[in-house]
């Protein structure tokens, strides 16, 4: 039997990539696992990336868990509070919520030729807005909706991903700006949570072999990268550890995590 058998996790932006990673991570340990995210079955697509919502929940249900999709724009409030909503109202409790969804990453595979943004005066203000609405800013929101009833049950653990961008300044002004506020709003709710049993970290996974990755492996080492699924492990052994609470307001990296709770690709 896994060990989140009875939990209920929530994962934003879990379509592709490390989203989907993490829910089927939390879905092997049996967790049931709500997934929210833009693309759907059937419905209009807003990259040219592979996934939906549908066939994460799928998966995450074929490996033993209990997956359910829920489409969300995050950057809509009113749709990021109808998904925690939901997971509350039809589950009566919510154990996980992994802030996954983000933006500005939109140069990809909108045509824009990655060189023509070499600095950070020559892209659009949309790219910092991005960055800053459809992640700081959702992770946030989601973790206002979700904390109410972690604090009611007395117990919780939010995960937000993160990246070592955060502490460099060789990776793009508004993805590093972003990061970092990133990291330092987990710091401040973990210390607001500290006395409701509710867990709060960052995490920071290596070199992730996306789909956006893969689509540019020729240009990238890919040597030392790491799976979706490989960040899903780590976080379903953060979450089915009893003595979690030890990390909370840390920064917490996938490697590291490997080494102490053992888990493998």
């Amino acid at each position: 039997m896994g060990a989140l058998v009875g939990k209920v996790a929530l994962v934003t932006g879990a379509s592709r990539g490390v989203g989907k990673g993490i829910a089927l991570g939390l879905g092997e340990q049996g967790a049931t696992v709500y997934v929210t995210g833009r693309t759907e079955t059937g419905g209009a697509t807003p990259t040219p990336l592979p996934g939906t919502v549908q066939e994460t929940a799928a998966e995450v249900s074929a490996l033993g868990g209990r997956g359910v999709a829920i489409g969300c724009d995050h950057r809509d409030d009113e749709q990021t509070r109808a998904a925690v909503r939901r997971v509350v109202e039809e589950a009566g409790r919510l154990d996980v919520l992994v802030n996954n969804v983000w933006g500005g990453y939109e140069y990809f595979w909108d045509g824009t030729p990655f060189w023509t943004e070499a600095g950070f005066w020559t892209q659009p203000i949309e790219r910092w807005d991005s960055a800053f609405q459809a992640g700081v800013r959702a992770h946030y929101l989601t973790s206002v909706a979700a904390v109410p009833t972690m604090v009611s049950q007395g117990s919780g653990l939010i995960v937000t991903v993160s990246s070592e961008g955060a502490e460099k300044v060789d990776t793009g002004v508004a993805y590093g700006a972003a990061k970092a506020a990133s990291d330092h709003m987990i710091a401040c709710m973990a210390n607001e949570l500290r006395d409701h049993g509710v867990t709060a970290v960052s995490l920071y996974p290596g070199l992730v072999r996306t789909e956006s990755v893969l689509r540019a492996a020729e240009y990238i080492d890919l040597t030392h990268s790491e799976s979706p699924l490989f960040v899903g492990r780590a976080v379903a052994a953060l979450a089915a550890d009893p003595a979690v609470e030890r990390h909370t307001g840390q920064v917490v990296r996938t490697s590291a995590l490997a080494e102490e709770y053992g888990f493998t690709e």
